[in-house]
């Protein structure tokens, strides 16, 4: 399972990177502007600055809502780095920009996927990832990991080569039953992913190696 961290933060990517194990970035309007970036300019420098960072997939979401600039919108983001991947809203024209993108070669993110129906739509569509929003589901009374797993299902199915990546994922438990599961990739802030480091048990044990080290030594 591919670990993508959910921010435009960039010592906290920077941190992801040094610890060895980050596949990629997320990244949306609300994430920009709490880092404070704002302007057009500002923005793509910031998108160019993550993907200088990090060796794999970063995903710069589109502000438009109509398909023509959608696609004005993705194709100036898609110009920006190799590492781009244009993230689109589900919606109708959402899905007729992934068709576009995709007959382009431009990776695409369908974001905002809260049922199986929109998955498998923007799959057909040649989607390279659909972002299930798991927290915001639980949110409502609903199961957002079964959601997930009915894509992972569904795709495997019919050899999609669509990955499912599991967005809004808020904790540990979250994360290990998306990899339970079988997702192909996790989004998430980077304190989830140092949280997977931490057992009392660890800490415990690494103390007493210590505390006996230091008496046998002393």
């Amino acid at each position: 399972m591919k670990f993508f961290i959910d921010t435009a933060n960039l010592k906290d990517i920077q941190e992801a990177v040094d610890l060895g194990v980050l596949d990629g970035v997320t990244t949306n309007p609300s994430l920009m502007a709490k880092e404070g970036i704002k302007g057009m300019d500002n923005v793509m420098a910031h998108y160019r600055q993550i993907c200088e960072l990090v060796d794999g997939d970063v995903s710069a979401e589109v502000i438009a809502t109509e398909f023509s600039e959608m696609v004005r919108e993705g194709e100036m983001l898609a110009d920006l780095h190799p590492n781009i991947v244009v993230k689109v809203p589900m919606t109708r024209d959402g899905v007729k920009a992934i068709r576009y993108f995709s007959e382009k070669g431009i990776k695409t993110n369908c974001t905002l996927i809260f049922s199986a129906g929109q998955a498998l739509l923007a799959a057909k569509a040649g989607a390279t990832y659909v972002s299930p929003f798991v927290g915001r589901l639980d949110d409502i009374g609903h199961d957002g990991l079964q959601l997930v797993e009915q894509l992972v299902q569904i795709f495997s199915n019919y050899g999609y080569p669509t990955q499912v990546l599991a967005a809004s994922v808020r904790h540990v438990p979250h994360l290990i039953q998306c990899a339970e599961i079988g997702a192909d990739v996790v989004t998430c802030p980077l304190s989830v992913i140092t949280g997977l480091l931490k057992h009392p048990l660890t800490d415990n044990g690494l103390a007493t190696f210590l505390a006996d080290h230091k008496k046998v030594n002393s």
